[in-house]
């Protein structure tokens, strides 16, 4: 017997083997030196008596399939088969065999062995398949520097992308074209609706890694395999992995690569609900910055997708700027704007409007919140532009119930001014304008603007009737005098008139009649003003005949200025 080694394999076992026997096959033992150390994966020689090796693919039970290998001269006494031919390409890849098999011409290759066979990889059955994308999560990285990987991959996708007839699948196949099945985890999953298109889903999640996901459904995706089977697939693997999942950097793992997967996606076949969930599982766990990133723009492309209760997202521990984190809503918000604008307006505006609607209700969520900044607030109800509301009442009721709240009765008159900036006043119905005007939490300059725009609104409207003038102004003068034929809306005697001729039902006419009707109350209301004050003006003037014009008339008008109506004093 030749030189004799103690090959200790990742201190599983202990081989003791002959030298010259390995060498013509394995160029790493061969290149064995009397006591140095000889290449990768080799931690120390001792006399060439005693090799550590650490890292080998495959374990003791790859080497020993090795060694019997070398011993049979090439391969008599092992056969390479489906369940070992991945690990024994790796272990032979890493015992150098392929540089020793081309010196030497006589001595068979192992790696030309497993090599047909993994070329005969794509006629394995599916259990067999499985299997290898087990191993090869295990021979990384050295399955990546071989092919292996890739052809693991290949083979499985080949699986996955025949048509349902002519599947083989193993026992969690359906027998029919929907079934009901859950995973083989240590928690237990949620069942889920599958067709024949995705009975491959359990199998895959059960044994896919973190480090496999991504890759596989890049394979996927390069296969032609429908987006919206690969983004279901992801979805169902978190929800069989990330509960039992041993260790918070495992679950994170685990979101970080199915995000990676998700985002190359298109954003159609993307769950928005699903994403939601995502984020609710992440949070806690603090993603990296880029993957937070990928999500949150995920979601902001799919935001009209989105409910209330979905934003309603805690903020995180430790702030005391809100309750509910207002900062995240904001970066949806700029990355739907952003998708928007890169994918074209055309078709966009139907989405931005239920955007908006959604902003609405989240703003009425908020605005009763004590610690929500009024610069917080203003963000958030400018974020959207113009396009986004029809009209503006939603938007007013927030900001109503901001201002309301015991919290923000501090606020000034100039912090409310620039709260009200928001609102498009020419968009409010004149109910709302009518509420405004007599609203004492909202500042003057603001019911004056909403009755000027509201004015404005309706001289636009008068004017701009077209060729059959549906509405204009007339004298009452003109009136009595004997003109045409009108439908009278008649403020008081002497005063001008505003009319409608020849309405037009079927058209704008029911919103223009409103807004006429809101222009006669504010009409009434003004001469309700004028005559109280004519009648107080009355009084002060007796008051000073009565006083001789002293001290008196002084304390008259202070209590004259007191009873005056909120809207002259």
């Amino acid at each position: 017997m030749g030189c004799v080694l103690e090959v200790d394999v990742d201190g599983e076992e202990v081989f003791l083997v002959d030298k010259e026997v390995l060498a013509p096959f394995c160029g790493r033992i061969k290149n064995l030196g009397g006591g140095g150390a000889g290449g990768e994966g080799v931690v120390g020689a001792a006399a060439a008596a005693r090799v550590v090796l650490r890292g080998f693919p495959g374990g003791a039970e790859a080497f020993e399939l090795v060694a019997r290998f070398c011993y049979t001269g090439g391969g008599g006494g092992v056969a390479v088969t489906a369940s070992n031919a991945c690990a024994l390409r790796c272990a032979a890849e890493f015992m150098d065999m392929a540089a020793a098999a081309a010196e030497v011409s006589t001595p068979p290759s192992l790696v030309k062995m497993t090599e047909k066979a993994l070329d005969e990889m794509p006629q394995w059955s599916w259990q067999s398949v499985v299997d290898a994308v087990r191993q090869c999560q295990r021979l990384l990285p050295t399955a990546d520097a071989t092919g292996v990987f890739d052809r693991v991959v290949g083979a499985l996708v080949s699986h996955v992308a025949v048509s349902p007839g002519d599947a083989t699948p193993t026992s969690s196949s359906p027998e029919s074209s929907a079934f009901r099945f859950s995973c083989d985890t240590k928690s237990s999953c949620l069942s889920a609706r599958c067709t024949s298109r995705t009975w491959w889903f359990e199998d895959l999640a059960v044994v896919l890694g973190s480090g496999m996901v991504e890759r596989v459904a890049g394979a996927l995706l390069a296969r032609g395999t429908d987006h919206g089977v690969v983004s279901r697939f992801l979805f169902y693997y978190l929800k069989c992995r990330v509960a039992g999942a041993a260790t918070a950097d495992d679950k994170r793992a685990m979101l970080e690569a199915a995000i990676a997967a998700m985002s190359g996606l298109d954003r159609s076949s993307v769950s928005c609900r699903g994403l939601f969930g995502i984020l609710r599982i992440s949070s806690p766990l603090k993603l990296p910055t880029s993957c937070h990133d990928s999500l949150v723009a995920m979601i902001g492309a799919k935001l009209d997708h989105a409910t209330l209760d979905n934003l309603l997202v805690p903020a995180p521990p430790g702030t005391t700027s809100s309750l509910y984190d207002v900062i995240l809503v904001l970066r949806f918000l700029d990355a739907f704007l952003h998708h928007a604008a890169a994918t074209g307006a055309r078709g966009e505006t139907p989405r931005l409007k239920k955007v908006g609607k959604l902003v609405d209700l989240y703003l009425a969520e908020v605005a009763p919140d004590p610690s929500l900044r009024p610069a917080m607030f203003v963000e958030l109800a400018t974020a959207l532009p113009a396009a986004a509301r029809d009209c503006h009442d939603a938007l007013y009721r927030a900001i109503d119930v901001y201002f309301q709240w015991q919290v923000h009765t501090r606020l000034t008159e100039e912090e409310k001014m620039r709260i009200c900036k928001g609102i498009n006043y020419e968009k409010l119905s004149p109910e709302c304008c009518k509420h405004l005007a007599r609203n004492a939490g909202f500042p003057t300059r603001a019911a004056v603007q909403a009755l000027a725009s509201q004015h404005t609104v309706l001289k636009s409207l008068l004017r701009g009737g077209g060729p059959d003038e549906h509405l204009r102004p007339v004298s009452a003068a003109k009136h009595r005098a004997g003109g045409e034929d009108h439908d009278d809306l008649v403020a008081g005697g002497g005063q001008v008139v505003l009319y409608a001729g020849r309405l037009d039902l079927s058209l704008e006419s029911q919103n223009l009649r409103s807004l006429l009707d809101g222009m006669h109350w504010r009409v009434m209301e003004l001469e309700k003003v004028c005559s109280r004050m004519k009648t107080q003006m009355s009084k002060m003037k007796a008051a000073r005949r009565a006083t001789g014009g002293g001290g008196g008339g002084g304390a008259g008008r202070r209590a004259a200025s007191r009873s005056l109506p909120r809207m002259c004093s």
